[in-house]
């Protein structure tokens, strides 16, 4: 069996091993990571050696950290990132480069709109008939965008909505409420299989599945990470969050996985704080006194426009997974806009919560 696991901001560790009557056998530890002392890498082998196919990730990281001397340096790795790639490697997990990715970039669409394409198109990569897709959204009007479990009337302000011609739409994800403007916000959407996460825990998937776009941010010169439990950090500020859901396939078989984000590439602060009703526990969360200082756009630190930082995104993606620009198709337009009728635009979906 073999796993693999791309450390978030790190190196990539790989396993290789057997089972033998629910044990693991053969256990072998490679990557591009740094190590010393050099036998340590052997001792990792050892600690993992027999050990029960059933270990968690939990376990299978105190054997590895119990088994490294005391004057061991693990750089750009730790034991639980090998940890995970066992578990990886026993759920028989796929990488990225295993598929042929396909782009989606539409012309300007209604927010609800959005929600529906979300919906149908993480459905298809469940069942098998679409390939695991990206998708890069343009809004036609601006919006609020509350999470699945949030409250209507603690997220958003009625007069605030009204007074700017905001929409506002429920998604099908949990999480926080995000305002969108058309030239002021980047959002994109991956729908892929669940066995490019398996192994992960339900945290270690957002770090997994947010990896690439810290990587395109790197390359236009923005230092950025992932900020537990679904933000994406530079040193001023958050530049996006994500927000996740999972979908069984056919018959209750191995489903699909939505991740999608709302990234800040401008922002105006007055207007998302007239629209949003930001309370004091959530800024104390996030350990800071201002609304504004929480979100930090990308058209200040990048200087570039936002087609430019789009085009770079994709750019980055393709040239490290391959990616072939594709189309929605008309069968699932045809879904996706019964369900802006039927659901994303019927106010007791919006209000489910009231």
């Amino acid at each position: 069996m073999h796993g693999e696991y791309k450390v978030p901001g790190g190196k990539l560790v790989v396993v290789d091993l057997c089972v033998d009557e629910g044990r693991l056998k053969n256990v072998r530890v490679a990557g591009d990571f740094f190590l010393e002392p050099d036998e340590a890498i052997l001792q990792i082998d050892d600690a993992l050696e027999g050990a029960p196919a059933d270990t968690d990730t939990a376990g299978l990281t105190a054997r590895i950290n119990a088994a490294l001397p005391p004057s061991a340096v693990l750089f750009g790795f730790t034991g639980e990132s090998v940890a995970i790639a066992v578990r990886r490697a026993l759920a028989q997990a796929t990488d990225w480069s295993d598929y042929d990715w396909q782009l989606l970039h539409e012309a300007p669409q209604p927010p609800a709109l959005h929600m529906a394409l979300d919906e149908v198109i993480t459905a298809e990569v469940a069942a098998g008939r679409r390939p695991p897709t990206l998708r890069v959204w343009e809004w036609d009007s601006p919006a609020v965008i509350i999470g699945s479990f949030q409250s209507l009337s603690n997220e958003v302000d009625p007069d605030g909505v009204a007074r700017h011609g905001v929409t506002v739409v429920r998604r099908i994800s949990g999480g926080g409420a995000m305002f969108a403007e058309p030239q002021s916000t980047i959002t994109y959407s991956l729908a892929v299989p669940e066995s490019l996460v398996s192994g992960l825990s339900f945290a270690d998937s957002y770090a997994y599945l947010d990896d690439w776009v810290l990587t395109a941010l790197g390359d236009m010169g923005i230092k950025a990470w992932y900020q537990p439990l679904n933000d994406i950090a530079t040193e001023i500020g958050k530049v996006a969050g994500a927000a996740q859901k999972r979908m069984v396939g056919p018959g209750g078989g191995p489903g699909a996985v939505l991740h999608h984000v709302t990234m800040s590439y401008d922002i105006d602060a007055d207007k998302m704080l007239d629209v949003l009703r930001i309370g004091k526990e959530k800024l104390s969360d996030k350990g800071t006194r201002s609304a504004r200082k929480r979100v930090d756009p990308l058209r200040r630190q990048t200087g570039l426009p936002r087609e430019a930082v789009i085009e770079k995104m994709i750019d980055s993606f393709r040239s490290h997974y391959g990616l072939t620009h594709g189309q929605v198709t008309e069968s699932e337009m045809a879904r996706a806009r019964e369900l802006v009728r039927t659901k994303f635009e019927d106010a007791a979906w919006t209000a489910r919560i009231p």
